[in-house]
């Protein structure tokens, strides 16, 4: 289906694609951008372009008039022949004509003896029509002796040809200047990209797009599955976009307006056919929303044989929910040598249970000499529980520099019970950006009660935003009395989805108000406090002392029904505080048999003051042995006032029953 795709996309964009070599050949007959005038006669750009209309009178017109010895019409049909690669008809025209002082003729005669192998000679004749004012001519003299290692002279003559206007001379002189680190390079690009050459404009917009995101951002993409939850194997059915390369990766993360430059450069140089220009611009409009045009920028490039716009192309089929089409523009990309498409691939049929087919895959991303796949394989033997051959991946991947690798290694060493050989993996992942590893770091060295150094990890990875250790972060400060500085870490783990995030914050915030009394007759309920807010955010993910508290803060406002819900929800996922509280409620409005159940299910989790309750309410009835035996029960479980009174109900028992 790729291949028919391809095909007809070929016809499609075969009149604007082309190799970006093509327009840089020094030994290229001189282009329409210099145009070149003998004695106000048309050039031999002209007339090719009559020729290639298929206007044969025009040229039996130049044929007759170069025969009769016109020099124009000589060098127009000179460089016609030479254009169609009759370079033997070509030459003597061409040697006639510039034998009269024609310096177009002069520039395309050394084009025709570089083709046929005498750059020496050739050079010769582009000097000569060079210092007649051939910027094509200066422009080729300097190249070649840019490959002939004279720098100065390469320089000099480029120069020549740029300042007179010709786009190839302004990009060779950028490209020069380019390997000399010189700060002109840009001016040149600029120079060259407004004529209209698309190299020019590609490479201008990328330096445009790097110097931005030099000052703001990272590089677009990350290496690796990205970090995950400490501790747990990331899932090997997700993977990420494609990764930056540092010659060519798309750069994203500057500010709209600082990119807006290079978006247009971007948008000139694909709109003339440059494949990785149409990668870069889709990568830009992805990242700014605009999917359906960066699909479509994306479809060209990769149509023009761009692997990593095939494989972009995938990632953004596959969100928005064609996994069949994704694939195809995967493999497409896989068997171009992609090894992030092939590491899609991979998780593709690994999320299918093809695990065969996910860990060839996996190898032939490692092949490509992407690190990811040796860690993907990990992913899938942790997965499968082979242990030796996850622990041979990832030792694999993390040697070559993969940090989450190095991560998951020390995770498995330290399950292993070997957290001597895990601390290393951990520091050199941490090291190298693993929020996780950091957090991990954290963990190892608060299980050795080395808690300052602990707290320093956990502030590390709580900066660079992790949820969990934001929460030890803000548990730490609490316990040292630092309350708002303690808010704060609560917040942003909070924030991140953290239950218990959010029921500390609340609790630090209950702290501060006073406990709210029961509404006044008539009075409407009270509105919900931030404090509530949160522990409803809590209670909601399932933290039971959240819905506990949620339950008494409804009570208190006197809304029975959330506070039976709430309380119910907790005991149910095993709060005996819920059980009990809902005993309460339920025997306030005379249902003590189902709060009798409630208190039996508190008592058997070791509430003390369930179990009181269970003996009052088998002494009102009689039950005199039961009432015993739960006030024993009671004075086992306590706390102290609760021991007491069930101490004293139980004599009276006692003494009722030998009376």
């Amino acid at each position: 289906m790729a291949d028919v795709a391809f095909v007809a996309a070929t016809a499609q964009y075969n009149d604007i694609i082309e190799s970006a070599e093509t327009a840089e050949c020094a030994a290229s007959v001189e282009s329409a951008e210099s145009v070149e005038t003998a004695d106000g006669v048309e050039n031999a750009e002209g007339a090719e372009t009559a020729a290639s209309a298929d206007n044969a009178e025009s040229e039996a017109r130049h044929r007759r008039a170069a025969d009769a010895g016109d020099t124009a019409s000589m060098s127009v049909l000179g460089a016609l022949l030479l254009r169609r690669g009759d370079l033997a008809g070509a030459e003597p025209y061409l040697r006639a004509a510039t034998a009269d002082g024609d310096r177009a003729a002069a520039n395309n005669l050394g084009v025709l003896l570089h083709q046929r192998g005498y750059p020496d000679e050739a050079a010769g004749w582009w000097r000569t029509a060079a210092v007649a004012g051939s910027a094509a001519a200066a422009h080729a003299l300097g190249r070649h002796l840019r490959e002939r290692g004279d720098e100065p002279g390469a320089e000099y003559w480029l120069r020549q040809s740029a300042e007179q206007g010709h786009a190839l001379g302004a990009y060779a002189l950028a490209d020069l200047l380019e390997h000399r680190s010189d700060v002109g390079a840009e001016r040149w690009l600029r120079a060259a990209a407004e004529q209209g050459h698309r190299e020019a404009a590609y490479r201008l917009a990328r330096t445009l797009e790097r110097n931005a995101a030099d000052a703001d951002h990272d590089a677009f993409g990350r290496a690796g599955l990205g970090p995950r939850d400490a501790g747990r194997a990331p899932d090997p059915a997700a993977p990420r976009r494609p990764a930056a390369r540092k010659d060519d990766g798309p750069v994203a993360g500057p500010e709209p307006s600082r990119t807006g430059e290079a978006e247009q450069w971007y948008r000139q140089a694909a709109a003339r056919g440059h494949r990785r220009a149409a990668l870069h611009l889709g990568a830009i409009l992805e990242q700014r929303g605009e999917l359906k045009e960066a699909g479509r920028w994306y479809l060209i490039s990769a149509k023009a044989g761009e692997a990593r716009a095939a494989c972009a192309l995938g990632f953004l089929l596959r969100d928005a929910g064609d996994r069949e089409s994704a694939a195809v523009w995967w493999l497409r990309a896989a068997q171009d040598g992609d090894g992030n498409a092939a590491n899609a691939l991979g998780a593709l049929h690994a999320a299918r249970g093809e695990q065969q087919t996910a860990e060839r895959w996996y190898r032939a991303a490692m092949d490509a000499g992407d690190v990811n796949g040796a860690y993907n394989l990990g992913l899938l033997c942790a997965a499968q529980d082979r242990t030796a051959q996850a622990e041979q991946w990832y030792r694999r991947a993390a040697y070559a520099g993969h940090r989450e690798a190095a991560n998951a290694l020390a995770v498995l060493l330290l399950q292993a019970g070997d957290p001597v050989g895990a601390e290393p993996w951990f520091s050199k992942a941490a090291e190298a950006g693993s929020v996780d590893a950091a957090f991990n770091l954290g963990i190892l060295y608060a299980g050795r009660d080395e808690d300052r150094t602990a707290l320093l990890w956990y502030e590390r990875a709580a900066a660079a935003g992790h949820t969990e250790a934001a929460l030890q972060v803000g548990m730490a400060l609490l316990h040292h009395g630092e309350e708002r500085e303690a808010e704060r870490h609560l917040r942003c783990a909070a924030g991140g989805g953290s239950a218990e995030a959010a029921f500390r914050l609340a609790g630090v915030l209950d702290s501060r108000q006073p406990p709210p009394g029961p509404p006044a007759l008539g009075e409407p309920l009270p509105e919900k406090t931030e404090c509530e807010e949160w522990y409803e955010r809590a209670a909601e993910q399932g933290h039971r002392r959240a819905q506990v508290r949620v339950g008494m803060l409804a009570a208190s406002r006197g809304d029975v029904e959330s506070a039976g819900r709430w309380y119910r929800e907790a005991a149910e996922a095993g709060s005996r505080n819920g059980a009990f509280n809902l005993g309460l409620l339920l025997a306030r409005e005379g249902s003590e048999r189902e709060a009798a159940l409630w208190w039996t299910r508190a008592a058997a989790d070791g509430h003390g003051r369930a179990a009181l309750r269970l003996a009052l309410l088998a002494a009102r009835r009689g039950e005199l042995a039961e009432g015993k035996r739960w006030c024993a029960r009671a004075v086992e479980l306590g706390p102290a006032e609760v021991a007491e009174r069930a101490a004293r109900l139980r004599e009276a028992l006692h003494q009722e029953l030998t009376a």
